[in-house]
C-alpha cells in the first residue's frame, strides 16, 4: 500500500517524528474504532459532529437521518475532516509540564458524495459490522421506510496522515531526582455485561455478536 502524499493539509508539524502517513498504520487506527468527529464549516460556522463509521478501503461511510443538517450539507461535495482518536494511557512524569497522554490518532480529508442503490445497502452493512461484527445478520435489515429515511454519505479519502505517541514520560534531567512517582497509567476501553432489554421476551438466548465481545 502506497503512502498518502504529504500535504499542507496532513503534514503533522508539532512533534513531526509522530507522525505517519502510511495506509496501514491510518487503516489499523479506524479499524479499531467505530466513533469519528466530523469537522466542517457551513455558513461560516464550523461544526465538529461525533457520528459512527464503516470503512471499506480508501472509502469511509457515514449514514444518519435523512433530514440531519450535517448530511444534507455534505453530500453537496463540501470538504471535511474526519478525525478518529485512541487513548491508551496517562502519562505522569515528575513535572506538570511534562504529562503527557498515550494516543493514536488519525485524521482524513476529502469530500463526501451521497450513495444510493446497492452500495448504500452495503455501507450501512459496513457500518454495523464495525460497531459489533456478526449483528447485522442477527436482527431485522431496514425496510423501504426506513431506508429512505436514512442518507448514507461515502468520504473518499484524498490525504490522511496519523499521529502516535507510546512510552514513558520524558521530564528534565534535572527532575528525575525528584522523590515524585512517575509513570504511566493504561487506559483500557472494554464492554461490560449485557442487560436484557425489560421488554425482552423470555427465553431468548444472548446472540453469538454478544459472546465474541
Amino acid at each position: 500500500m502506497k503512502d498518502y502524499p504529504v500535504t499542507q493539509r496532513n503534514k503533522v508539524k508539532r512533534l513531526p517524528k509522530r507522525g505517519h502517513y502510511d495506509r496501514e498504520t491510518v487503516y489499523g487506527i479506524l479499524d479499531a474504532g467505530f466513533l469519528c468527529h466530523v469537522g466542517f464549516v457551513m455558513e461560516g460556522q464550523p461544526f465538529v459532529i461525533p457520528t459512527s463509521y464503516g470503512r471499506d478501503g480508501d472509502k469511509v461511510y457515514l449514514h444518519g437521518s435523512s433530514k440531519s443538517r450535517m448530511l444534507t450539507q455534505l453530500e453537496q461535495g463540501f470538504p471535511i475532516c474526519l478525525t478518529v482518536t485512541h487513548i491508551d494511557g496517562l502519562v505522569l512524569a515528575r513535572s506538570a509540564f511534562h504529562h503527557s497522554i498515550n494516543y493514536r490518532s488519525a485524521v482524513l480529508f476529502g469530500a463526501a458524495h451521497l450513495v444510493e442503490g446497492e452500495e448504500k445497502e452495503r455501507a450501512l452493512f459496513l457500518i454495523s459490522e464495525n460497531i459489533l461484527k456478526g449483528r447485522w445478520d442477527e436482527v431485522r435489515g431496514p425496510n423501504a421506510q426506513e431506508m429512505k429515511a436514512t442518507s448514507v454519505l461515502r468520504l473518499d479519502v484524498e490525504t490522511a496522515s496519523a499521529k502516535i505517541r507510546t512510552g514513558p514520560p520524558g521530564d528534565d534531567e534535572e527532575d528525575y531526582a525528584l522523590p515524585i512517582w512517575a509513570g504511566i497509567v493504561p487506559v483500557v476501553q472494554q464492554y461490560g455485561p449485557p442487560v436484557n432489554d425489560p421488554l425482552l421476551t423470555a427465553g431468548i438466548p444472548i446472540p453469538e455478536s454478544i459472546k465474541m465481545l
